[in-house]
Order: structure tokens, then sequence, then C-alpha cells
């Protein structure tokens, strides 16, 4: 904006003394007016993005294990009011399994999920539309281990021909990394079995009881049995590291994701939702472990608060700093998808229709 020059140089003031004071006077409130003007026609757009409302206020929200590290930034929002800050009374229902939460939202139960981004793809080569549009996880977190016992006879993924898996649910990514395992071995995803066993405490007594021989599942568990010695981890997608070895590069796992006729009808609902998960994206990046640990549940501790701080130190940098999907991260989900499934055909999907940044990069900027 160009400022306004100084009153004598807008010519001479005239010689009456009261004239010229009275004149003076106009052209400083002009002056002021003007530059207290600035700012707001700077920040208009911006102010008038952050006052939309939400269209729908009360939210259901299904999610499958919500007590595991994999959701730690849903949790996170919720138990902060970040939910409730952005205008959403959010309701969770917390099944089994990933696959049962889309079910739910499928089924017309609930309005949103959070869960594996993958899924957005798997719906998508069953003609329907569903989009992610914030990202918690930009690394798998599942780990693959093998009971001790078992583990000695394994040198690779063919010597486990038979055997049983506790996953989350079948259906769910954990489940679909043991596919993706046992494929390089040659294998069919039907040669092994895939038993649900939630997550948490369940998955370490399926273990201590035998009931499985191996188990495709997130921290803290993973990491209460490795620490017990139980089981010996095969695969491990904990770290970035971890992502770029099996993978290629980061991998989108947890999001929110909606059927895609449900952001377009409700903008304001989906930015709301998108900024409590930024919010504790963000929150997640600084706080001690310590502070995450009193900041969940009791319950979510299985009893062990050292080893719950201890399996979020481990996970911390899988986690999004600001819910937007990294550069080739859809490809590679794409990719694995096709190795785990014969259903999947990587060329009719449309990734592009999968994913929404938008939401995530406004929710970013205001942070």
């Amino acid at each position: 904006m160009t400022a306004l020059p100084p009153a004598e140089a807008c010519g001479k003031l005239p010689k009456n003394k009261p004239f010229a004071e009275e004149t003076m006077n106009r052209l400083q409130m002009r002056r002021r007016v003007l530059l207290a003007a600035a700012p707001m026609v700077l920040t208009a757009p911006y102010v008038a993005r952050a006052q939309t409302k939400p269209e729908k206020s009360k939210v259901v929200l299904a999610v499958g294990g919500k007590s595991a590290l994999y959701y730690l930034s849903l949790t996170i929002a919720e138990r902060k009011g970040f939910f409730k800050e952005a205008g959403i009374d959010l309701e969770i229902n917390d099944f089994q399994g990933g696959a049962k939460s889309l079910q739910a939202l499928m089924g017309g139960s609930a309005d949103v999920v959070a869960g594996a981004y993958e899924h957005t793809i798997r719906m998508q080569q069953r003609n329907q539309d569903v989009t992610g549009f914030a990202l918690i996880g930009r690394g798998m977190q599942i780990c693959i281990a093998l009971r001790k016992d078992v583990a000695a006879k394994v040198k690779g993924p063919a010597d486990v021909k038979g055997m049983k898996f506790g996953v989350t649910a079948p259906g769910s990514s954990t489940h679909m990394l043991v596919n993706f395992w046992v494929a390089k071995g040659g294998l069919k995803a039907s040669d092994v079995v895939a038993i649900g066993v939630g997550a948490g405490a369940s998955v370490v007594a399926a273990i201590e009881k035998g009931e499985v021989d191996g188990v495709s599942q997130t921290d803290p568990a993973l990491t209460i049995l490795t620490d017990k010695d139980l089981v010996k981890v095969i695969v491990d997608t904990r770290t970035m590291k971890g992502n770029q070895e099996v993978f290629g590069g980061a991998f989108p796992a947890a999001s929110l994701y909606s059927q895609s006729d449900f952001l377009k009808k409700n903008p304001g609902t989906t930015q709301a939702l998108a900024t409590a998960i930024v919010r504790a994206n963000q929150w997640l990046q600084t706080a001690s472990p310590a502070e995450v640990a009193s900041a969940v549940p009791e319950a979510y501790l299985l009893g062990d608060r050292a080893i719950y701080e201890k399996s979020f130190a481990g996970v911390r940098e899988t986690i999004s700093p600001d819910g937007t999907m990294p550069p080739g991260a859809m490809e590679n989900c794409l990719k694995f998808l096709a190795e785990s499934d014969p259903a999947i055909k990587p060329a009719s999907v449309k990734l592009a229709d999968t994913w929404n940044n938008e939401f995530a990069q406004r929710a970013a900027k205001r942070s």
C-alpha cells in the first residue's frame, strides 16, 4: 500500500490557522484509518477461512485399535480438547481392527474413519469413492515378529507356510504386511493363517499362550514382547529407516478418511477434523515421552509406563509433522498393495482421487 505523503507535501496550507490545523488533523486522521485498515485487507481471506463453521458439529469416528501408538495423534487430539476447540463434538467408536472401522463407514454408522490410508485405494478398486485428508503416520509402524521357539526354525518367509499370525483383524494393514512378506518367499496369502487378536494386551496374551506362531502388530505391544524376550522381530517399520528399507521411502499409514461426498458436503467439518489432528501431530513432535504417557488413558500403558515411553520414543519420527501426504508415499503404498493382493490393479488406480492435501495444508498454516 502506498504511504500517504507528509502534510507539507500536499501543497501550502492556508494562512488561516484554525483552517490549517483542521486540514492537518483531517490528513492525519485519513492516514491513521488507511494504515489501520491495511492488516485487515491482508488477513481477510485467512480470517474468512478460519471462521468457517463445521456443517456437522456432531461427528462419529470409527477406529480399529485406538490404544496403539499407530493412532496416538487421534488420542492426543481427543484428550487435549483439540476437536472441541475446533467446534467438533466427536464420538469415537473403537473396533478390533481397521477393516471393521471401514465397514462402519461404508455401512453408514460412522462419518469418518481413523485408519490406514491403503483402504482408500482398496475402495476405489471396488468403485467406492473414499478420500483421505489428514495424515497421522508417514511410516507404517507395524512389525512382524515370530515366537522365539518358532524363529529358530525360520530362515525366511518361505519357511512359514501353515503358520498362524496374530493380526489386529483380517483385512487390516497388519494382515496385509504378512501377505506382503510371505509373497517375498513365493507363498500365497492362503498359505498362512491370519487370526484377529486385536491390539494391546491381547496381543501379548496370544504369544504367551502359544495361540499364534507370530504377530504382525504395532507398539507398545511389540516392545513389551521384545523386552520380555518372547519374540524375534523379522520386519520392522517403526523407523523411517525401516520404511526406506521395506518400501523405498515414506509410507502413508494412519490417516483420517471418509467418503468423498462427505468432504464435498462438509468442508468446514472436514477442516475442523484436520486442524485437530495436525495440532496433535505438531504437539507430538516436541512432547517428551513422559508428557505423552501422562496424556493418554492409563490403560494404554499396558501396566508398564517405562515401556510405553520407550515405545513412543522409537516411533516418534514416523508421526507426520504436518498432516500432509509426503511425495512418493502414495506410490509406495500402491506398490505394497499390488505385491500383497493380486486383486489390486495399479494401472486402474487414480491416486489423486484417494487423497486431498488442502485441509492439512490449511491447518498447518494456521498453527
